[in-house]
Formats: C-alpha cells, sequence, structure tokens
C-alpha cells in the first residue's frame, strides 16, 4: 500500500475554508483558515502516528469555531460548602463595575490634576487598619515587593517552621530566594525560641520575619516567640519585623467558631509591616495588602517593582466595595461574611425548604461541616446541614458539573452531598432544576 495515499486524500486549506465558507458571515475568513491549518496539522499528525485520520474535518473545525464564541469563565453554583474554594475563585464577590464609564481612577477631582488609584481604598483601609496601606495584584506579589524593597541584597531572619508552602508549588524561600534577600533559617520545624533569632543577627540582617500558617497546624511539642518579643528584639536591634498574615482577617470570627489573628493586633502588637491576601477572610477580589509604618509603606510605594504590581481598576472598584462593608459591618453586602455568619439551625430550614418546595423525596438531611478553605483556618470548621443522595455519587456528580449553570456538589462515603451555605438563595432555582435533570440522568431503571 503506497504510505503517501492516506495523506494525500485529506483536503487542502483553501478546499476546507471553501467548505465552510457559510460560516464567513459570523468568524473572520483568517481565523476560519487558521483553524483549518490546526485541524489538518492534527490529522497529519494522527496519520504519522499510525492513528486513522479524523472524519469529517469541516464539523470538526466548525465546531471548534463555535467553542470559541463560549466564554471560558463561566458562573458556578458552588455547593459544596467551602467557601473560599481556591478553584472557583476563592472570594464570591458582592458587585462589579460593569458599565461603559471613564472612572476617576488616576485624577483628583477636587484638585482638578492627577491623583493616585490607591487613594480609593487608602482612607478605608486606615480606618480598619489605623495605619497605611497599599495594594499589589496578589499574596505573593506582597511578600515580593517587602522583601525586594526592604531586604534584598541582606538578610532575612525567620523560622524554619515558617517556610511554608502558599500553593501550587509556589514556596516562600523561592520567592524570598528571587526578591534578592538571602533566608537565613532558624530554630526546628516544632519549635523556635527567641534566642535563636537573636543569635542569627548580624550587620547584614534587614528584617525580622513571621509567617502565620494558615494553611496548615503543627500541634504538639511546639512553641514561637510571641510577637511581643519579636517586636522588642527588633526594636533593640533596630531591625523592622514583617509578618505574612496570609488569610488576612480583619474582623474577629470567634463568634462564629472561627479563630484566626487579626491584621490589627499585629499592628498593635507594634509590628513594623504586615501582608495579607485580598480575596481570603477579607471577602474582596485577587489583591495583596501592605499595611505598617508610614516609612516602610512610603518605601514600597517608591520601589520600581510596584509599578509592575499594582492593581487595576477593576480590583480598585471591588476592593473599595468590600472595605466599606466591613468598616461599616454591613455584612449581608460581603458574601463571605454572610456564609460565615449562617448558622446549623438556619441551614437546616433552608435545607428542609429547598427539599420540600422542589420534591426531592430521596434527599436526606444530616449534620456536617462546612469549610472556609482557600487556605485558611486549617481544621476549623462551621457546623451545617446537608443535602445527601445516596444514588451513584460519582456519575450524579459529573452529570451536575455538565449543568447550565455547572454546579460543583462533594462526594463523602459514596453519598453525592449538597450544602447550601455556598449556595446563594436565588441559585436554589437552577440548582435545582441541574438535580433533576442530573437524577434522571442516573436513574437506574
Amino acid at each position: 500500500m503506497d504510505p503517501g495515499a492516506p495523506f494525500r486524500q485529506l483536503p487542502s486549506v483553501d478546499e476546507l475554508a471553501r467548505a465552510l465558507s457559510h460560516l464567513e458571515s459570523r468568524f473572520p475568513r483568517v481565523l476560519i483558515v487558521a483553524e483549518c491549518r490546526r485541524a489538518l496539522e492534527h490529522a497529519r499528525q494522527a496519520l504519522r502516528e499510525g492513528a486513522p485520520a479524523p472524519p469529517d474535518l469541516a464539523s470538526r473545525v466548525a465546531a471548534s469555531l463555535e467553542a470559541l464564541l463560549r466564554p471560558s469563565l463561566v458562573r458556578v453554583i458552588n455547593a459544596t460548602g467551602v467557601i473560599l474554594h481556591t478553584n472557583l475563585g476563592r472570594a464570591p464577590l458582592s458587585a462589579a463595575p460593569a458599565d461603559e464609564a471613564y472612572s476617576n481612577l488616576e485624577y483628583d477631582l477636587p484638585a482638578g490634576r492627577r491623583g493616585k488609584r490607591d487613594n480609593h481604598t487608602a482612607v478605608l483601609l486606615h480606618h480598619l487598619l489605623d495605619a497605611p496601606a497599599i495594594l499589589v495584584n496578589n499574596g505573593a506579589a506582597a511578600v515580593y515587593l517587602a522583601l525586594h524593597e526592604l531586604a534584598a541584597g541582606g538578610e532575612v531572619v525567620i523560622s524554619r517552621g515558617e517556610l511554608i508552602e502558599i500553593g501550587d508549588g509556589f514556596r516562600i524561600p523561592d520567592i524570598m530566594a528571587h526578591s534578592g534577600a538571602r533566608v537565613v533559617e532558624i530554630g526546628t520545624t516544632n519549635r523556635t525560641r527567641i534566642d535563636d533569632y537573636r543569635d542569627a543577627i548580624t550587620p547584614d540582617t534587614r528584617l525580622l520575619m513571621r509567617v502565620h500558617p494558615s494553611n496548615f497546624r503543627i500541634e504538639g511539642f511546639t512553641g514561637r516567640p510571641s510577637l511581643e518579643e519579636l517586636v522588642a528584639l527588633g526594636r533593640e536591634r533596630g531591625i523592622p519585623v514583617y509578618e505574612d498574615l496570609g488569610s488576612g482577617c480583619l474582623v474577629d470570627l470567634s463568634p462564629w467558631g472561627v479563630h484566626e489573628p487579626l491584621a490589627q493586633a499585629s499592628l498593635r502588637a507594634g509590628v513594623g509591616l504586615v501582608s495579607f491576601s485580598g480575596d481570603k477572610l477579607l471577602g474582596g477580589p485577587q489583591a495583596g495588602i501592605l499595611a505598617g509604618r508610614p516609612e516602610l509603606v512610603a518605601r514600597l510605594s517608591r520601589n520600581p517593582m510596584f509599578r509592575a504590581l499594582r492593581v487595576d481598576k477593576m480590583t480598585v472598584a471591588v476592593m473599595e466595595t468590600a472595605l466599606r462593608a466591613l468598616l461599616l459591618e454591613r455584612w449581608p453586602d460581603l458574601p463571605v461574611m454572610r456564609m460565615i455568619c449562617q448558622t446549623r439551625e438556619e441551614l437546616r430550614r433552608r435545607a428542609a425548604a429547598f427539599v420540600e418546595s422542589h420534591a426531592f423525596p430521596d434527599a436526606a438531611l444530616i449534620d456536617g461541616d462546612s469549610m472556609l478553605g482557600g487556605g485558611s483556618t486549617p481544621q476549623q470548621t462551621l457546623a451545617t446541614t446537608l443535602i445527601a443522595f445516596d444514588r451513584d455519587a460519582v456519575a450524579l456528580e459529573r452529570a451536575l458539573r455538565g449543568s447550565d449553570p455547572p454546579v460543583v456538589a462533594r462526594i463523602d462515603e459514596d453519598r453525592l452531598l449538597i450544602d447550601l451555605r455556598t449556595v446563594h438563595p436565588r441559585e436554589e432555582h437552577a440548582l435545582a432544576s441541574a438535580l433533576r435533570t442530573a437524577l434522571s440522568a442516573t436513574n437506574p431503571s
């Protein structure tokens, strides 16, 4: 058999593009041709690997073009009970500007001259933290900027037990190294003493760094100095203390059973600089916040990397909304706080009403736990009521993910679980419709 025959049976790019000419009213011809070339190259690669050429190339190209019309980033119903679900965008946002308008992002309206984009959040952050603060595009960027400005070319003393990985392979020591600072590890994984810090200080020491283990816990024979001890040592030796708080809690959540250190408490203890995320417990958009002594924050804002790491106008607008809700304690306006504040009894009533009004006779209500997630509050959960289905959980979960809008649930002990804590009441109708469809598709009869 002629080995080149299968290749010659493939159409040319022009032939394939002509077969799709009816799509030119919806797609630019240059795009159609590019997709034809891509489809043909895939077909040739399949033939080279001994596989048959894909059938009906025109339909495949048409399908790939149609896929370009559909947004990849779509609304998802989070029925997992994980409030800060990393894969689902962490904190859900209460509002985002959508109108086609200009803004005073960097314009001082009263003065009639150029302004600074940080001014829109600076006043609110100062009220919340009693310290000046700036925004960068995420928590890792905040750590990088702090170390790059305050410790590049010098040493940063940090406990070995705090050299953590913050997610997706990003590690604190790697960020520190790329900032130009030299890491000086002290203590052991589970215990570090104040004298370990004292003994590590040299003329090259620029910072004493502390990292809150927001995404893990070490228990048992453990210990580390108090913030007050570390601050006292820093003052004694004239070295700033910098604390990365990770999740960035600005509200005392202990009434709802969540115990996280407050950024305000660290600053009151005398920490020179703190950093934390904007899209975790703060409940805002992705951002990193740096706050502390005025002279340190001013140095950060003058660093050339600050412009490279700055946030855009959408982030500024949404962050301003979140900070205002926190300052005025308008918890219903902040989705993260609204979810945290729901009690098990309230969720049981919601779950019972949902099952009854949408007629799910096979559903069972069971006690369970919601999680904050997003690298926050490990081993701390919120009591909830779950809606459980004993049907083929894997098939049911897959069917829900394929619904419109997609529904993400969780599986435990071969049961599919729905937690309404993370489902907005306005999403319940869509959730019920997706459940009915998925249950029908997975009905064993």
